[in-house]
C-alpha cells in the first residue's frame, strides 16, 4: 500500500534535515535572540522530522534528576528485562536526602495505542518525586522480525505479567499504574497473577482506562464497532518494507495514527507547535527546549502489530471479552473477581472524549471490589491527555493517587510491625 513510499519520505526528510540539524537546538543560554541562521535551520529541520513521522527512533527519556520539596534526586536508568514486546525500564533514586518521601515503586503500564512510552516522561518525572518507577516500554513492531511472533494482545499481556514479576523481585511490594489503553492487558495480567496466589502488587490504578467501551460509548468507540475487522484489515494494515527488520510485517503505520490524532485533538498539536515557536520567536531557548521535547514526544509514534491492533478491536471494542468474563488468555481464563481484595483505584477525566464515562470506575463492580482504600477519582475540567500530563495530572490526579498509595503503604508497615513482634514474643 502506501508503507515504502511513506517511508521514501521519511528518508528523503532526514536527508533535508540532516545537514542542519544539531543537538544542541538552542544552546545553553536562558534567553538568546533568535537569529542565528543555523539555530533557525535546525528549529525547522526538528519540525520537518516530527512533522514526516521521520525519526530514525524514539527520543530516549533521559531523565538524570527531579525535584522533590526543595531536594535534588539523582535519577539512574536501566533496563532489567527485555522481550520481543517491549523492554521494562526501571528509574531509581540515588542519593536520597534524609527527609525525602520514599515510597513502594510503581509500574507504569505505558499504553500501546500508537504512541512511544517516551509519551509519559513527565508522568515519569512526577512519580519519582517520591518512589522508584518501572515503565514498559513496547518496541516498535517495524522493528521486530516476523519470526519473533504474531505479538498478539496475549502476548502483552503475558509481558505484563513478566514485568510485574521482575519489577517485584526488585524489592518492596509495587503499586500498579494502567494509563489508557494498557488498562485492559495490564488488569487481565494483574487477575491471572491474582488466580494463582502469586499477585506481587500491593495495589492496581487505572487512568482513563475502556475496560467496558458499551458505557457512554465516544466516537472512537462507535467508529470501532461500526465497521468489521475485514475492513479495518484492508484499509489501514500496511507491510513493512525493507531495511527495517521487521520487514514482511503486517502492522498499523505509526503515519496513519499520527493522522488519526490530529484529526480527532487538532488543538492540541497546534498549542505545543504555537509554544514551540513562540519561545523560540522570543528567544525564550531554554521554554523553547522544554516545548521542542514536549512536541518530540508527542510525535513519537510507532507501528502496531496487526495482531494485536485487530485483537484490541474484536476483544476490547467489538465482543467486550474482559467485562463480560469471557476472556481466555492462552487457555486460563481471566477472572476479575480475583482481584476483590486489591485496593482498586479508577481515575477519569470529566471531558474524556476517548475513554467514556464510567468506562474505567465499572472496574470496581467487575471486580467485585471490597478493599476499604478503593477510589473513584473523577478530575473536573479533565480532558484524556490532561489526566497523564500537565496541570491535572500534577495537581489533581498525582496527589490523589499518592494519598491512596500512602495509605496502603500503612497498613502494610503496621502489618509487617505486628507479624514481627508475634513472632519476636510468643
Amino acid at each position: 500500500m502506501w508503507y515504502a513510499f511513506i517511508d521514501a519520505q521519511r528518508r528523503l526528510a532526514r536527508t533535508i534535515a540532516g545537514g542542519t540539524l544539531r543537538n544542541d537546538i538552542c544552546g545553553v543560554s536562558t534567553h538568546m535572540p533568535a537569529t542565528d541562521t543555523a539555530d533557525m535551520a535546525n528549529a525547522f529541520s526538528h519540525w520537518l522530522l516530527r512533522s514526516t513521522c521521520a525519526y530514525g527512533q524514539a527520543p530516549p527519556f533521559e531523565i538524570h534528576a527531579v525535584t522533590s520539596n526543595g531536594n535534588g534526586i539523582d535519577v539512574e536508568e536501566s533496563v532489567v528485562r527485555s522481550l520481543p514486546a517491549g523492554t521494562l525500564r526501571k528509574f531509581t533514586r540515588v542519593r536520597v536526602a534524609p527527609q525525602a518521601v520514599v515510597g513502594w515503586p510503581v509500574m507504569l503500564c505505558a499504553p500501546l495505542a500508537g504512541h512511544h512510552a517516551v509519551m509519559l516522561r513527565e508522568t515519569v518525572e512526577t512519580l519519582l518525586e517520591e518512589r522508584d518507577v518501572f515503565v514498559s516500554d513496547w518496541a516498535d513492531a517495524r522493528d521486530v522480525p516476523p519470526d519473533a511472533g504474531p505479538l498478539s494482545l496475549d502476548d502483552y499481556v503475558l509481558a505484563l505479567e513478566c514485568f510485574l514479576s521482575t519489577a517485584h523481585a526488585h524489592g518492596p511490594p509495587i503499586h500498579v499504574v494502567a494509563v489508557c489503553q494498557a488498562a485492559v492487558p495490564a488488569l487481565a495480567a494483574a487477575a491471572l497473577l491474582a488466580s494463582e496466589r502469586t499477585a506481587p502488587f500491593a495495589s492496581i490504578s487505572l487512568i482513563g482506562g475502556p475496560i467496558d467501551t458499551r458505557l457512554n460509548p465516544t466516537i472512537i468507540d462507535r467508529f470501532a464497532t461500526s465497521h468489521t475487522l475485514t475492513w479495518f484489515r484492508n484499509h489501514v494494515i500496511d507491510v513493512v518494507p525493507p531495511p527495517y527488520r521487521g520487514a514482511g510485517r503486517r502492522v498499523y503505520p505509526g503515519f496513519i495514527q499520527q493522522a488519526a490524532i490530529f484529526a480527532a485533538h487538532p488543538e492540541r498539536h497546534v498549542r505545543l507547535e504555537l509554544a514551540y515557536w513562540s519561545h523560540w520567536l522570543a528567544g525564550d531557548t531554554r521554554a523553547a527546549v522544554q516545548s521542542l521535547r514536549a512536541l518530540n514526544e508527542y510525535a513519537a509514534v510507532l507501528d502496531m502489530a496487526e495482531r494485536y491492533f485487530l485483537d484490541i478491536l474484536r476483544i476490547v471494542f467489538q465482543e467486550h471479552l474482559l467485562p463480560r468474563n469471557a476472556w481466555w488468555v492462552q487457555a486460563r481464563r481471566v477472572e476479575l473477581n480475583a482481584l476483590s481484595r486489591t485496593p482498586l483505584c479508577t481515575v477519569e477525566g470529566e471531558l474524556d472524549d476517548i475513554t467514556g464515562a464510567g468506562q474505567t470506575h465499572c472496574a470496581h463492580i467487575l471486580c467485585g471490589a471490597s478493599a476499604p482504600h478503593d477510589r473513584h477519582i473523577t478530575v473536573p475540567a479533565c480532558n484524556h491527555y490532561d489526566l497523564f500530563t500537565g496541570s491535572r495530572w500534577r495537581d489533581a490526579v498525582h496527589p490523589a493517587l499518592s494519598g491512596f498509595w500512602r495509605e496502603i503503604e500503612e497498613i502494610g508497615v503496621e502489618h509487617t510491625d505486628q507479624t514481627t513482634q508475634r513472632h519476636t514474643n510468643p
